[in-house]
């Protein structure tokens, strides 16, 4: 019975977690990047190796570097033109 209790909680916990998980990796994927074309290697690893859900990502896209959501959008659009 434990565990079915168990697998109940960890497949409810997933219906939360994927959602941070898809945010925090959106987030981190812009700052990286902008990171990287900056050349900011201290910002970079910082960024690389604190996991704060995507706060301070956005804190250092938004008010760091002063990039605006078109910004983003920008970056987003090249990608999807290079791939193709």
């Amino acid at each position: 019975m434990d565990q079915y209790n168990a697998l109940f909680i960890y497949s409810r916990l997933g219906w939360i977690i994927l959602p941070i998980l898809i945010w925090s990796l959106f987030w981190k994927g812009c700052a990286l990047w902008i990171a990287s074309k900056n050349n900011q290697k201290v910002w970079f690893l910082v960024l690389l190796v604190v996991n704060t859900v995507g706060i301070l990502e956005i804190v250092y896209i938004f008010y760091v570097t002063k990039k605006k959501w078109a910004d983003i959008q920008e970056i987003l659009t090249i990608e999807k033109s290079s791939n193709q």
